[in-house]
Order: C-alpha cells, then sequence, then structure tokens
C-alpha cells in the first residue's frame, strides 16, 4: 500500500488590527480645540463689548463734566456782575446819603437791599444746581462700575464654563469603550448612557439617531433615520433582544442581541457599517441609538 499524502496546512491570516480607534481619538483632540476656540472667541467679543461700554461711560462723563464747568462758569460770572451792581449801588447810596432827602435815602437803601436778597438767591440756586450735576456725576460713575462688574463676571463666567466643559468632556470620552460589531468589524466608541451618547454627538464623527421602541414596533417597524427596526422578541431578564432591521429594501434578522452590543449591517450608501446600539431591554420598550457614517457614498 502506498503512503496516505500529509494533510495539508492551512495558514489563517490574523486580522488586521483596526486604525480606527486612533482616528477617532484624533477626532476627539479636533473637537476639542475646535470648541476651545468658539468658547475663546466668545470671550474675546465680550471683552471687545466691555471696552465700548468703559468708552461710552468715559464720553459720557466727560461731557457731563464739561458742561457743568460751562454752567459754573456762566454762572460766576452772573454772581459777579450782581456784586459788582451792588458795590456800585451801595456807593452811589452812600454818595447820594450826604444831599438826598430822608426819602431818597430810604429808596437808595431799599434798592441796596433788593440787590443783597438776589444776589443771595441766585448764590443758593448756583450751589444747589451745582450739587446736583455733582449727584449726576457720580450716579453715572455708579452705573458704570456696575456694567464694569456685570461684564467682569460674564468674562469669569465663561472661563469657568470652558474650564467645566473641557474636564467632563475629556472624562466622558476616557469613559467610552470600542469592540468589534456582531459582524466582526471594529466599531466605533459605544455610549451606554444619555451623557456618553452627548459627548459622541459632540465628537462629530457619526450621526446618531436616538429611539424608543414600544410595543407598537412590534407590529408595524418603526423608522429611526433612513433604516426601520421592528422588534420580535424582548428578554429582559436575560437582557437580550431580537428585531428585524429594514435597509435598502433589504430584511436582516438580528437575533439574540445583548445590550450595548454593537449590532452592525451595511447599506449601499456608505462603506462603513451602520450600528445599532441597545441600552435598555424593558418588558416592553427598547431604547438606544442608530449610528451612520457621515460620508454617505456608496460602496
Amino acid at each position: 500500500m502506498s503512503p496516505s499524502p500529509a494533510p495539508t496546512s492551512y495558514h489563517i491570516p490574523e486580522p488586521q488590527k483596526s486604525n480606527l480607534l486612533p482616528a477617532l481619538a484624533a477626532g476627539a483632540i479636533i473637537a476639542l480645540f475646535a470648541f476651545n476656540i468658539y468658547l475663546y472667541v466668545q470671550i474675546d467679543h465680550t471683552r471687545t463689548d466691555l471696552a465700548k461700554i468703559q468708552e461710552s461711560l468715559s464720553t459720557e462723563l466727560t461731557n457731563l463734566k464739561d458742561a457743568s464747568s460751562v454752567t459754573t462758569a456762566a454762572q460766576k460770572a452772573h454772581l459777579e456782575s450782581l456784586k459788582q451792581e451792588l458795590e456800585t449801588a451801595r456807593s452811589q447810596a452812600r454818595d447820594q446819603a450826604r444831599t438826598l432827602s430822608s426819602q431818597a435815602k430810604a429808596e437808595a437803601a431799599a434798592h441796596a437791599d433788593q440787590l443783597a436778597k438776589q444776589l443771595q438767591a441766585e448764590e443758593a440756586k448756583a450751589l444747589q444746581q451745582q450739587s446736583s450735576e455733582i449727584s449726576e456725576v457720580r450716579t453715572a460713575a455708579s452705573s458704570a462700575n456696575a456694567k464694569i462688574a456685570d461684564v467682569s463676571t460674564d468674562v469669569g463666567g465663561v472661563k469657568t464654563q470652558v474650564s467645566a466643559t473641557q474636564a467632563e468632556l475629556q472624562k466622558t470620552i476616557a469613559e467610552l469603550k470600542s469592540t468589534r460589531g456582531d459582524l466582526g468589524v471594529q466599531s466605533g466608541l459605544i455610549a451606554t448612557n444619555a451623557s456618553e451618547l452627548a459627548a459622541l454627538k459632540r465628537l462629530g464623527e457619526r450621526n446618531y439617531f436616538e429611539f424608543k421602541l414600544g410595543k407598537d414596533a412590534e407590529k408595524k417597524p418603526a423608522r429611526v433615520g433612513d433604516i426601520t427596526i421592528q422588534i420580535k422578541k424582548l428578554d429582559p431578564k436575560r437582557n437580550k433582544y431580537t428585531i428585524n432591521v429594514m435597509a435598502d429594501d433589504k430584511l436582516t434578522e438580528k437575533k439574540d442581541r445583548s445590550v450595548n452590543e454593537p449590532v452592525q449591517f451595511y447599506t449601499s450608501k456608505a462603506k462603513q457599517p451602520y450600528e445599532i446600539v441597545v441600552n435598555q431591554v424593558q418588558k416592553d420598550t427598547l431604547v438606544g441609538y442608530l449610528a451612520t457614517p457621515k460620508e454617505q457614498s456608496g460602496r
């Protein structure tokens, strides 16, 4: 008998490592950088508005001071005129006192008294007006300081918001994970709750469509993005579910899938697979999201 031929050996190629995670990390850094630029532009606009307010208030204070100076100078000139007229009247009264009768003396004295009262009234009026103008200047200065304080508070608030947003986004992104989907393709980052999904939306790497399907989706498929989903079976105890996915007029059954497992399928619109991630399986409800590629070109 001839010897049996040696069994043929097959070499199974190792799956190539995906470069998706580094790309997503780079995308996250770019998104953070862009968000920081936007917030710092907002701070710069706020500072510009503050400078305009300060310039406007400075102009207003200068105008008030100039107006006050002009009014004060006019009042001083008027008072000096009254004083000079009073002195002239008194001098004339003294000169005429020696030659005039008692009646003439009385009239001259009365005229001098009248001028003195008028001068006193004018001085009181000028003092009151100056006090009012000083009060207006102080009020304007107080208002200016209040506005400056408000704008400074707004700037501080924006800076605090920038720091808090950066810290929260970085923390959430660090907690996100990536895994292989049911087609064996390395998936993107997976969100397991609302806050993580919000962080993914901020990154902007993919389109996200949230869904919450009830009992109606068992009889009639529900529209999610550009596909439809029909519930076939829900198993809350095991966190399992079965659905039918309709895309490109092609029906695909996804049977006994788990919570937070990327369920993948291809469409004619994209080179990368679509992904469905279910976060909650309840008695009558299925909660999760659909992630689709940004580039919608044919394969």
